[in-house]
């Protein structure tokens, strides 16, 4: 957090960033994507190094400080801390205490030097002599082509480091040796190619389409960026705030107030957020002391609050920065993409909300009153709020680009926002927005063009169809059989896919899922769109997936309980968003799940899936709702009811609805058996599992 001259300093080079972002959806540049691309990434990466600390520290320092420091342990440097009473490493500032240091400056300079190099019309020995002259020597590099695009190799990894910490950065060097050692390896080997110089990968991240300016970067520059500066204008505009306020109105005077209330409260936020801690957190500091009051214990207030809040990167009209991705890669509009997002965003709220209503009886849970006004008043008063959303779907609809669609629906935002006195877009609120959609894009757009590295390197090697061969390979070990063939690699790639998510964002999970597994299964003819979704919602879990789970993280930090424990509870509670995916790769059928088909198809897909999800939700749960406790034996047929009905197949789907009707007999059995024991006619009060 900058203030003072550095900090106006900062909001005026991020407004740059966002009026060439936006002069770029309505005159393209004539030099090609590329060129803006380039631009783009000249203004973002050296914002990096000025705005994210470097968080680094040198052993000898410690033995300079005074003795008179504040006792205790300081919070460890990161992006957000304002300041900060730990001194650094020399040459280096601690976060937010002087601002960036001479060494951040220096790389700030450097990186803009490397980005601005392939346009500049400036001869530099061999090389530089402007864009037009950088394209004719693809694959031609000379000795400083390769010395600038190795300074941006390295620079890109060093801003992974501060953004998104030093996983990433390591995945992208394994690559990079892979590349350039794999040569070395047994030729027999599956995984093993020619080799590649260092000359040779230079020129495929820097001077080719498959590499720092590939897809992802292309994503994040025309789309993500415009949809975030969208979402800070809501934000000032008292969206985010009004839709808290609708959710506790619309579920006051109900029994499970308060968890409806996160639950709502996410999803209304998430179709305007994109990010799951984000949304997370916002939606903790609001409903966290209503459920609290309500008896919730802080791991399972956690959990709902973490899972509600990962719904934002699946509900539509914003989705995760990977939505994006896949439409450019399947070459579809963004409005398909929305369009098969929407029943499997119904059945993981679905899941969620039965979640809630089992844990409010199960754990004796408080009704409570939620302080709110009239829902039918705030509807009508602040309503237009939701206004700038069904804008966008509708010019999707009519044949609007997406990157239109969003500022048309920014400005329609700022025009409404007068209507509400305390949050009017003035134009230094309005400068403050689109600075601050800049800035939330600043670690996507670094991991996106750090995913190049990936994507070129799969590219160049042919690692991709390998990869795939292996894992079609381990499933055929077990039988060649193709319906069975096609369940174990697609429960291998889950696998494969959420290992993958715990160290990686979901933006470069998405890419590498993509490019390594993703063959895998159209090798054994699963639809393209329902393996860019299959490998999408994996990526996604990342976010509330053991240990890494950044969502939990975020809830454990706002509820202050134990984080594990609410890794767990949040594992629970987004239960269906791990199967629901698996249920459109297994069969034809299940791509009804993605609004494709015919209506019937759509309809018995969505209504076998929704009963899976409600029987998978008892048995996590251990409780039918209106009926009683599930015992042991109720909830195993109920979880292997669950999974018969996800392979949407005649056969299994009578089998899971036999299997359901097994289970829920046996809880009214033993409700009946347990009202007619000593303490007939007493209300089952389950004691409180701990979790």
């Amino acid at each position: 957090m900058l203030s003072g001259r550095l900090g106006v300093a900062l909001t005026a080079a991020a407004l740059l960033v966002a009026l060439l972002a936006l002069h770029q959806v309505f005159r393209p540049l004539s030099q090609g994507s590329k060129y803006y691309l380039i631009l783009f990434l000249a203004g973002v990466l050296p914002l990096v190094f000025v705005a994210y600390p470097a968080g680094l520290r040198w052993p000898r320092r410690r033995q300079r400080e005074p003795a008179t420091d504040t006792p205790g342990t300081p919070a460890p440097p990161t992006a957000d801390t304002p300041d900060g009473t730990t001194p650094a490493s020399a040459g280096e500032t601690p976060a937010g205490t002087g601002g960036p240091s001479v060494s951040d400056w220096t790389l700030a300079a450097v990186a803009l030097l490397a980005c601005l190099y392939p346009v500049l019309p400036v001869a530099l020995g061999a090389g530089g002599g402007g864009y037009d002259a950088f394209l004719d020597r693809q694959g031609l590099l000379v000795g400083v082509d390769v010395a600038m695009g190795t300074v941006l190799l390295l620079l890109l990894l060093e801003a992974c480091r501060r953004t998104t910490g030093w996983i990433l950065p390591a995945v992208c060097l394994v690559f990079l040796g892979y590349g350039y050692y794999g040569g070395l390896l047994p030729q027999q080997w599956p995984v093993a190619h020619a080799g590649l110089d260092f000359g040779q990968l230079v020129d495929a991240f820097y001077n080719s389409d498959s590499g720092f300016y590939g897809t992802p970067l292309d994503v994040a520059a025309t789309y993500i960026v415009l949809f975030t500066i969208y979402g800070a204008v809501l934000d000032l505009s008292g969206a985010g705030r009004f839709f808290v306020d609708l959710s506790a109105a619309a579920f006051r005077r109900s029994r499970t107030a308060a968890g409806r209330t996160a639950v709502a409260s996410g999803f209304l936020l998430g179709t305007v957020s994109g990010s799951g801690a984000a949304t997370t957190v916002s939606i903790g500091a609001v409903t966290w002391p209503i459920l609290r009051k309500a008896g919730y214990p802080p791991e399972r207030a956690g959990g709902m609050l973490a899972a509600a809040g990962v719904g934002a990167i699946l509900s539509p009209p914003t989705l995760g920065a990977a939505a994006f991705i896949i439409a450019e890669y399947l070459g579809v509009s963004y409005l398909r993409v929305l369009g098969w997002a929407t029943v499997p965003t119904v059945l993981y709220y679905l899941g969620i909300l039965l979640a809630v209503e089992i844990d409010a009886r199960r754990s004796g849970v408080r009704p409570v009153a939620v302080a709110a006004g009239s829902f039918g008043r705030l509807l009508a008063r602040f309503g237009y709020h939701f206004a700038s959303l069904f804008v966008i779907v509708g010019l999707l609809a009519m044949g609007f680009s997406a990157t239109r669609a969003v500022v048309y629906a920014t400005v329609v935002a700022v025009a409404l926002s007068f209507l509400d006195r305390h949050h009017r877009l003035t134009p230094t609120r309005l400068v403050a927005a689109l600075a601050g959609g800049v800035r939330g894009v600043l670690a996507v757009t670094v991991v996106c063009a750090a995913a190049g590295i990936i994507t070129a390197t799969s590219t160049k090697t042919g690692l991709g169809p390998q990869a795939a061969a292996l894992l079609i390979g381990a499933a055929g070990t077990v039988s060649s059989e193709p319906a069975v063939l096609l369940a174990l690699t697609a429960l291998l790639a889950a696998v494969a896919l959420s290992l993958l998510g715990l160290a990686v964002p979901v933006t470069a999970s998405f890419v590498i899922g993509w490019v390594i597994i993703g063959p895998a299964l159209l090798d054994l003819g699963v639809t393209p769109a329902a393996v860019a979704m299959f490998v999408f919602y994996f990526a996604v879990l990342s976010e509330v997936s053991p240990p890494t789970a950044l969502a939990a993280v975020a809830a454990a930090a706002v509820t202050g309980g134990r984080v594990v424990p609410t890794m767990w509870q949040t594992l629970r509670y987004a239960l269906p968003a791990y199967l629901i995916p698996l249920a459109f790769v297994f069969t034809p059928t299940g791509l009804g799940l993605l609004g494709i088909g015919g209506p019937r198809q759509i309809a018995v897909a969505a209504a076998v899936t929704a009963l899976a999800v409600g029987v998978l939700a008892v048995a996590a749960g251990g409780w039918l709702p209106g009926v009683g406790p599930a015992g042991v034996p109720e909830r195993i047929l109920g979880t292997a009811a669950g999974l018969c009905l996800l392979w949407l197949e005649p056969v299994p789907v009578a089998v899971g609805v036999a299997l359901a009707a097994g289970a829920a007999t046996g809880v009214l059995v033993r409700r009946g058996t347990a009202t007619g024991g000593p303490r007939a006619g007493s209300p089952a009060q389950p004691r409180e599992e701990t979790e």
